[in-house]
């Protein structure tokens, strides 16, 4: 029986709606010790529409010379979101993050409301060593190695 990504997902992730000033969205990284938070619709329903990283914030913002506490999810954040429910197994999920080259995928319920997220180090201690392995050589390829800061993850 294989592995399901509710067996690896870090459960009930911290939200944000695109609303939220980037600003709140940092010291919510920071408070819960994460690098991405989904962004929903908003936060009873929990229909993610996007993800904002830690890496959005740089690339979009700082490195632009923008300032970022006038900002909010929606200006920096990647959308639509990526998304694979509770019951998709981890070798499926692993081939979407592989395919989409991106570190984490949200999790939602048969519902859509988000659920959870799995992100490459999740696959690193349940998968293989080959999978957690080709897992991280295929995220880590740069498709275009001239226009990296264009690379949405």
């Amino acid at each position: 029986m294989s592995m399901k990504v509710k067996d690896v997902m870090t459960k009930d992730p911290v939200c944000c709606t695109p609303e939220s000033p980037l600003e709140a969205i940092a010291q919510l990284m920071k408070q819960h010790d994460c690098g991405a938070v989904p962004v929903v619709g908003d936060l009873v329903d929990r229909y993610p529409i996007g993800i904002i990283t830690d890496r959005d914030i740089v690339i979009r913002a700082l490195a632009d010379g923008v300032n970022p506490l006038g900002l909010t999810a929606r200006d920096c954040m990647t959308a639509p979101a990526e998304t694979v429910t509770e019951n998709t197994t981890l070798d499926d999920c692993i081939e979407v993050l592989e395919e989409r080259q991106i570190r984490r995928v949200i999790v939602v319920d048969s519902g859509g409301r988000c659920t959870g997220i799995v992100a490459q180090a999740d696959v690193a201690i349940h998968a293989s060593k080959h999978e957690a392995g080709e897992l991280l050589k295929e995220v880590s390829r740069p498709d275009n190695v001239e226009d990296l800061a264009s690379v949405r993850h």
